[in-house]
């Protein structure tokens, strides 16, 4: 049901000037700031006004930002490391060049270009003090990782405090904007120049809805909560995650799909996603567990996989993740003694509402968590046998404590786990966003597969391809909110020519 009076309406289809897919920090950034600057919107929404927003209504947004002004200092740094691949150097030494004089297949070449990671750069800071004018504070606020390697700061109340923000300003405030929920987008419509001029959508019971515009900016997210699309892209080990939290659920991919079957260039890591670990017992949004640095993972044979502690957990948390996904049923379990309580305040690090499976001994603790008993004690004191003397832990900065002679290696905070009680918690990848999307130039217009950016198409937030390997964190929903309003400030521009 819209909550504003319909702009323009015929018998047959809604008038507006630009049409917004997805409620979101992206979408909504993209619509109240057209709404600002005179533009008729519709936004088109999923889920019900209860339930809106996506997953920002569930993340604490944090922002990968020194202060109000500017990004971290290792923020494009982190973003062209992550870029793409292996590219080719004979089509790459065209970056130098200005970005009009690219040619086409770099212009849609599946990397990060330098130009938006740049853009992305200088806006942020913009972003988030328009975002501040909405009264939404930000501030250096706590986090759940007990070291870290990055600066980060937060609006005051997450990515909620930012969607109803923005929400209510655009049902509420100067301008015309109606929000269409429980409407699913379907698929794009197209002009007799080439030009996207609407969307073919549905609303609840079904019922077909045609929109019409001059602009559509596809917002919707990614496809993490889209097991089709996940099989086919994630393989078959994604039947053991999920949705970090209950917005996921609601991104199914059809903005990606109506972007490509539209000529878009495809962008970013489609055979990845940002992994978070997470207790599946809880029911919790983001029920993480990021203690596993101190303990061993170990998998449903009980045996240790990877170097669970190559260096802070939150600059390595992904990467073991998937590793976790690709286990047997794809679940492991962090196990640790009682040195556990050593390390400061680490219940922060634990977001579960369930307790640990805890015990006094290995062997039980092998019972109840249904792992083979001498094959976990096996594990363990090899993993014991391995560890240097422990006089130099250091809990809160990279320590150097690695094992020796052991496979594989654990470089970071190792000691025995010989001291009572036992804790073992579950742990499965949680699916966050995927990072399969679309490529998108500096101004989020849609780049096809020429090069050339499609008329009156955009792309915001999860929808945009940019990230590959892994994730630098605390990035995407600054990317959410600056894509959006890059996709607005060049519609405004286009119309009011």
């Amino acid at each position: 049901m819209p909550t504003k009076k319909s702009a323009l309406e015929t018998n047959d289809h809604l008038d507006y000037d630009l049409i917004v897919v997805g409620c979101g920090i992206a979408g909504l950034s993209a619509a109240v700031l057209a709404q600002q600057n005179g533009i008729r919107v519709a936004i088109i929404e999923r889920a019900t006004k209860d339930e809106r927003g996506g997953n920002t209504r569930y993340t604490e947004s944090y922002w990968r930002m020194k202060s109000r002004d500017s990004v971290s200092d290792d923020f494009e740094e982190q973003l062209i490391l992550n870029s793409g691949g292996y590219p080719d150097p004979e089509i790459t030494k065209d970056v130098l060049r200005s970005y009009e004089n690219w040619p086409s297949v770099l212009k849609s070449l599946s990397f990060t270009d330098p130009d938006l990671i740049s853009t992305i750069a200088s806006e942020a800071p913009n972003a988030l003090q328009w975002l501040e004018t909405f009264g939404v504070k930000f501030d250096f606020l706590p986090n759940y990782f007990i070291n870290e390697s990055t600066t980060r700061m937060a609006p005051i109340g997450g990515g909620l405090a930012l969607v109803e923000a923005l929400a209510t300003f655009a049902e509420t405030g100067p301008g015309d904007v109606t929000i269409h929920y429980e409407t699913t987008a379907k698929s794009l419509i197209y002009g007799s120049e080439g030009g996207i001029i609407g969307v073919n959508a549905a609303s609840k019971g079904n019922k077909p809805l045609k929109i019409l515009g001059k602009g559509v900016v596809l917002a919707s997210g990614g496809f993490e909560g889209n097991p089709e699309m996940q099989s086919h892209y994630l393989g078959p080990q994604s039947l053991y995650i999920r949705p970090v939290a209950r917005g996921g659920y609601y991104n199914r991919g059809e903005g990606i799909r109506m972007a490509l079957e539209a000529g878009g260039a495809p962008a970013g890591d489609y055979g990845s996603f940002h992994a978070q670990p997470i207790d599946p017992r809880s029911g919790e949004q983001e029920p993480i567990v990021l203690t596993y640095t101190y303990g061993i993972l170990v998998n449903k044979l009980a045996e240790r996989f990877i170097d669970e502690a190559p260096t802070t957990v939150d600059a390595s948390y992904e990467s073991r993740t998937r590793a976790i996904m690709q286990q047997p049923e794809g679940i492991a379990y962090a196990i640790h003694d009682g040195r556990l309580d050593d390390v400061p305040n680490w219940q922060k690090s634990i977001r579960s509402d369930v307790p640990p499976i805890m015990s006094d001994t290995v062997s039980n603790l092998a019972s109840k968590i249904g792992l083979d008993a001498n094959n976990l004690s096996r594990t363990i004191n090899s993993f014991n046998n391995s560890c240097p003397e422990p006089s130099k832990f250091d809990p809160i900065h990279v320590d150097g404590l690695s094992t020796t002679g052991l496979n594989p290696i654990k470089s970071n905070w190792a000691r025995a786990l010989d001291r009572p009680p036992y804790r073992a918690w579950p742990i499965i990848a949680a699916n966050c966003f995927t990072f399969g999307g679309i490529k998108v130039n500096s101004n989020s217009q849609v780049v096809n597969m020429d090069g050339e950016a499609i008329p009156g198409l955009y792309a915001a937030g999860e929808v945009v391809g940019l990230y590959y390997r892994n994730y630098p964190g605390s990035t995407s929903v600054m990317r959410g909110a600056v894509t959006g309003r890059l996709a607005a400030l060049d519609f405004v521009r286009q119309h009011n020519q």
